[in-house]
């Protein structure tokens, strides 16, 4: 300046600078809580999600749900490679999904899946989005996700969690949506075990989800069964195990606005008296199906007391009581989230399992068991690992180069080790679908053709060699 400040013009100069200090702070501090506010971290949150999803190059699945089910599911598809996008109105499951260590992480969102413009933001118009799997504990929800689904994006894969035999028809009835009940699939594969154990143990193999520890096989007996509820899971059980031809004696707290069938016998069944009355001195099994889990633990508990030898199922509603279940050592537990998952797995990895399944479904138990003896002898301790080998060009290259050049290819030369070609690999060849018709267990000498399915079992470490070797000139 040309010419110095008097003291009077230095001490205003001081006092006008330390006005400013005020300002600043204001600014700085609405600034911290516009970064604070919840309708700021929600947009901004949004806006990244939203980018995020713009710029995925991959395949993925949209689940609408993170329970018990979908985090089972998400976990699964991680595993196996699969890209998921996740939605749900429950913030902290969102922020469990971010914090879980996933081989290949997941995009989440907390939003409510009913609502069309969180699906679209989430991705349900995407060109990479393979399918919708709606998973909430609200049917209504669940509706909305498959007709919205239906509207935006017609031509993706649609799968509906569906508790009641109302909101099942209401879905099926537009579109190719698949439905998956957890009381009629858990019902039928009670049915099952009971009537053919070989078959129940084949169907929870293939279903289960990849590197799980294989469980002993179930041996429930025919005869007299104590079912304990009658709402919709004790509906399922009572309609699948009439059509199996097994004796059912049911218990419910209110027969009548159950509407339970003739000769039910009235009770919780938590009473050592109600049990007798239910003939359970003469009972083979004991299911607890009813909604309170505190009721189930009781019913089974008791009924082990009065009679150790009695084949025991429980219905499990809540997850956080899973260790006391865990704990109880039942026979068989049922796990809504469980069975949901496992059935929704098995129908992304490869419509071959779903196919294989149908058709298993008329054999009887000692060809299933002669199976399971197979199985057991090409796989370590976990489950068996199933793969498809669609034969084309992307896929599977050299093996399609020797086909296409009139070589004769069988299966035998699928099934060598690729470092060792005189040596057969541990695989066992479920399924061979050849232009809509099904060949199972097909044999070595089978010529492979172009766009051929086959549905192989083995370990993880054996389906890797064949992965190399089908794609290996050499």
């Amino acid at each position: 300046i040309p010419y110095a400040f008097s003291e009077a013009q230095r001490l205003w100069m001081v006092f006008v600078m330390h006005l400013t200090v005020i300002g600043w702070l204001y600014s700085i501090g609405s600034l911290l809580a516009v970064l604070q506010n919840a309708a700021f971290r929600k947009l901004r949150t949004e806006y990244a999600f939203e980018n995020s999803v713009k710029r995925l190059h991959t395949p993925f699945y949209l689940v609408c749900g993170y329970g018990d089910t979908g985090s089972i599911l998400v976990k699964a598809l991680a595993q196996e490679g699969i890209k998921a996008v996740v939605l749900d109105c429950n913030e902290d499951r969102i922020n469990e999904l971010e914090l879980n260590d996933f081989i290949r992480s997941p995009l989440g969102l907390s939003g409510d899946a009913a609502k069309p413009a969180v699906l679209a933001m989430a991705g349900i118009s995407h060109p990479y989005c393979k399918g919708v799997i709606a998973l909430t504990d609200s049917d209504q929800t669940n509706l909305m996700v498959a007709l919205s689904a239906r509207l935006l994006n017609p031509q993706i894969r649609v799968l509906v969690r569906a508790e009641s035999a109302e909101m099942a028809a209401n879905v099926r009835s537009f579109g190719q949506n698949e439905v998956i009940d957890p009381f009629e699939t858990f019902a039928e594969r009670l049915a099952l075990a009971i009537h053919s154990p070989g078959l129940y143990t084949l169907f929870n193999w293939l279903n289960a989800i990849p590197h799980e520890i294989i469980q002993e096989p179930l041996f429930p007996r025919r005869g007299l069964w104590i079912l304990c509820g009658y709402g919709r899971f004790g509906k399922a059980l009572h309609r699948h195990l009439q059509v199996a031809g097994i004796q059912l004696q049911i218990l419910d707290i209110d027969v009548a606005t159950a509407q339970a069938p003739a000769g039910s016998l009235e009770g919780a069944g938590t009473e050592a008296a109600t049990l007798q009355s239910a003939g359970l001195a003469q009972a083979v099994g004991i299911i607890a199906g009813t909604n309170n889990d505190a009721n189930n633990l009781s019913i089974l508990l008791t009924a082990q007391e009065l009679k150790p030898s009695i084949f025991t199922v429980a219905r499990q509603n809540q997850r956080d009581n899973g260790i006391i279940f865990d704990r109880a050592n039942f026979n068989l537990l049922m796990k809504r989230g469980d069975v949901v998952a496992h059935k929704i797995f098995a129908l992304l990895r490869t419509p071959l399992i779903n196919d294989f399944l149908q058709a298993i479904y008329a054999k009887d138990n000692d060809w299933a068991n002669q199976l399971i003896s197979r199985i057991v002898g090409v796989t370590n301790e976990e489950v068996p690992y199933l793969w498809e080998i669609r034969i084309g060009k992307a896929r599977v290259p050299a093996l399609y180069k020797a086909i296409t050049n009139q070589r004769k290819v069988t299966l035998q030369d699928l099934l060598r080790n690729p470092r060792e070609r005189a040596r057969p690999l541990p695989v066992i060849p479920l399924l061979l679908k050849r232009q809509g018709h099904l060949l199972l267990l097909p044999q070595g000498d089978e010529v492979l053709k172009m766009s051929d399915r086959l549905l192989m079992c083995a370990s993880y470490a054996v389906s890797r060699d064949m992965e190399w070797a089908t794609q290996n000139d050499n």
